[in-house]
């Protein structure tokens, strides 16, 4: 299921390019188009899911197969054992598109607490 009206939605159906970096049956990930850090990888599922909130107590699997792309991700851009996974729950939290996303950031020193 995808919604029309969302950004992330018309990336996975191709109507807005992006630079992908993996594109699997279930996830796409691709750059963020205003990054953060060095690696800044946005990880989403190709099926459209609000938040993280929103994912459906028998959403174990689509879970697993988010964290596996973001671990790939890492790897292949040479930040793996030092990265930052993140994701915003609405809009009071930064999260700016309504779609689940992960950042992948990393390739620079992450400090504590974030922002």
């Amino acid at each position: 299921m995808t919604d029309p009206d969302c950004l992330f939605c018309k990336i996975v159906s191709k109507d807005v390019p992006a630079q992908l970096v993996l594109d699997r049956d279930d996830v796409l990930a691709f750059r963020d188009v205003n990054p953060q850090a060095p690696t800044h990888v946005l990880v989403i599922p190709k099926q459209h899911v609000a938040s993280l909130e929103a994912v459906p107590d028998d959403g174990g699997q689509l879970l697993a197969s988010l964290v596996a792309a973001c671990n790939e991700v890492a790897r292949e851009d040479g930040v793996a054992g030092a990265y930052r996974l993140v994701t915003n729950i609405g809009r009071g939290a930064g999260q700016s598109v309504d779609h689940l996303h992960l950042h992948v950031l990393g390739g620079r020193g992450m400090t504590w607490p974030p922002g």
